[in-house]
């Protein structure tokens, strides 16, 4: 049986330097998903031209912008970049310059030129959710995350700050802690 061997991980990328290249419809796509999840994440985007919706966007959240073709040059001090051009031969080039660098790369619509993908998200306060298909129907990460932003209730962030207030209080060692902050939060999954 095959399975999504994917390992998920949330980044600060207010903390990271993340580089789009292109400027058309996917990257103006790219940049949406990234700045409704982190709408601090520090963006520069590298296109000989910018769609006018995506240069809206990129300045409603302070997204540098050179208008320029790509370049390895670009690459320099960025920890993921995302590849949306519609040349295949630039996103095969970008590619292979991030794997020279060691750099996280996702070249769109093209998942065997991918580190990582973009998954369904959804956020609710503190709670986020991160959704994969592993590549094979964003569709299907699309109507997931819709299916969860309609059951994940509109106060758990309330509930997890609670919790966290909680565990503040409790005594004793870590597995102490651990086990009765389970025993509390059984009560969320116990289906009696």
């Amino acid at each position: 049986m095959e399975r999504n061997n994917l390992y998920p991980i949330f980044l600060k990328t207010s903390q990271l330097e993340v580089l789009i290249i292109g400027g058309g419809f996917v990257a103006e796509e790219k940049l949406h998903f990234l700045t409704k999840s982190s709408p601090d994440a520090k963006v520069i985007m590298v296109s000989p031209m910018f769609r006018e919706a995506t240069t809206e966007l990129a300045n409603a959240f302070n997204v540098t912008m050179i208008t320029d073709v790509y370049h390895p040059k670009y690459l320099e001090g960025k920890h993921m970049v995302v590849a949306t051009t519609d040349v295949p031969e630039v996103n095969i080039q970008v590619y292979n310059d991030c794997r020279a660098q060691s750099k996280l790369v996702n070249v769109a619509d093209n998942p065997p030129l991918c580190d990582f993908y973009m998954g369904g998200i959804v956020t609710k306060g503190n709670v986020k959710v991160a959704i994969s298909t592993n590549g094979k129907s964003p569709t299907t990460a699309k109507r997931l995350r819709q299916f969860f932003e309609e059951v994940i209730p509109e106060d758990i962030d309330q509930m997890v700050k609670n919790l966290n207030e909680y565990r503040k209080t409790i005594k004793g060692d870590f597995e102490e802690k651990v086990d009765q902050m389970n025993q509390i939060t059984e009560k969320l999954v116990n289906k009696k």
